[in-house]
């Protein structure tokens, strides 16, 4: 099945010049650090959410298929919903503790609880 990648090219309406290859912007996706190197900071948080709380964990580097990757798994091992987008993921309700003790047991030794 061939890529139709006509929305790539857009704003090029026409060219002439038969030697014209159209390059488009890829942006590199961002590496995924070392367990060990992602310095991640888990709070709480109820701003904007109705006065319901949220553990966030923040300060995630990487794709986010690896974030999604990692909200899936506190999600699960907490039992609740969640998201992870941003660079964040959001795990509903107050399980600051259980999170951090589940990121250091992970491998994520730089992890801090702060706020809340």
């Amino acid at each position: 099945m061939k890529k139709n990648d006509w929305k790539d090219r857009l704003n090029v309406v026409y060219s002439t010049n038969p030697d014209f290859g159209y390059e488009t912007e890829e942006t590199a996706a961002d590496a995924t650090l070392d367990k060990g190197r992602q310095n991640l900071r888990v709070s709480l948080d109820r701003k904007n959410r109705g006065g319901k709380v949220v553990t966030l964990v923040t300060g995630f580097v990487g794709t986010d298929a690896d974030l999604k990757e990692l909200g899936r798994l506190l999600k699960s091992r907490c039992g609740v919903g969640g998201a992870a987008k941003e660079g964040e993921i959001m795990v509903q309700g107050d399980f600051k503790a259980k999170v951090v003790e589940l990121l250091i047991k992970e491998g994520y030794t730089r992890t801090k609880g702060s706020g809340g």
